[in-house]
């Protein structure tokens, strides 16, 4: 049975039937053999610490990515604001629930069909010291084709950056996606642009790259102001220029 298209029918159907307020756009799916050299290559980039496929799920074939878009209207009112918009964190609230939602939706759904499926939540599965997390949603999105890092460390997908990224390790095989050779980001393929360093309301992101810590010393701050969200550590200030979204 080819799982890819059920599998991305059903992505995309979850998350047209989302029950929270976030407008969204439709959703990205990609797919990744999961003995594909690039997960050993995380363990050198990110950490020895960062955990590979085989490591969430014994036998481990596929890892499967998806891009979860914010609608028009939330980038908008995310722009306005002087700092972070209300849509905006509510926004990342919803969504990693959302995320959470469609992998065990999807654990659910394929254990019926005979497959095994495992996942990390879509966010705060990271070292608080050093910052870097035992699995990367975005580095396991850039290895299923969705997309590549700009410059502000964010993945820029052929519907922009502006959004959340999940994804979930099945022991079925699918076909890998083909990943894009192109730079998305302005500055790493032209020297232009570098709307996110200018964005950058604490001078995290420089030219030279970003600093991590001050980066996420902001988030806590802005954490404060939406407590009533629960833990709502977001910002995404650099994520708001041309390359926000394309679709």
């Amino acid at each position: 049975m080819d799982l890819a298209v059920p599998i991305t029918n059903r992505i995309k159907e979850l998350v047209s039937q989302a029950q929270g307020s976030t407008p969204y756009r439709e959703p990205l799916v990609g797919f990744a053999a999961a003995r594909d050299p690039l997960f050993h290559e995380l363990k050198e980039v990110i950490g020895p610490h960062h955990l590979l496929p085989e490591d969430l799920l014994p036998g481990a074939k596929t890892v499967v990515a998806f891009f979860i878009p914010f609608g028009k209207e939330v980038i908008a009112a995310q722009r306005r604001a002087a700092g972070v918009a209300r849509e905006w964190a509510v926004a990342y609230v919803e969504t990693n629930r959302l995320i959470g939602d469609i992998c065990r939706e999807m654990q659910e759904w394929l254990g019926q069909e005979g497959v095994g499926a495992a996942f990390q939540k879509a966010t705060h599965n990271f070292d608080p010291v050093s910052l870097k997390a035992v699995w990367s949603h975005k580095s396991a999105a850039v290895i299923a084709g969705l997309g590549r890092f700009g410059h502000h460390r964010q993945v820029i997908t052929g519907k922009g950056c502006a959004g959340r990224f999940g994804s979930f390790v099945i022991d079925a095989g699918i076909p890998p996606s083909p990943r894009p050779q192109d730079e998305f980001c302005l500055f790493k393929k032209e020297s232009q642009c570098l709307y996110c360093v200018k964005a950058c309301p604490a001078g995290a992101l420089t030219e030279q790259g970003l600093d991590k810590q001050a980066c996420y010393g902001r988030l806590l701050e802005v954490a404060k102001t939406f407590q009533d969200l629960g833990l709502c550590d977001v910002c995404g200030k650099c994520s708001l220029g041309p390359c926000a979204y394309y679709q």
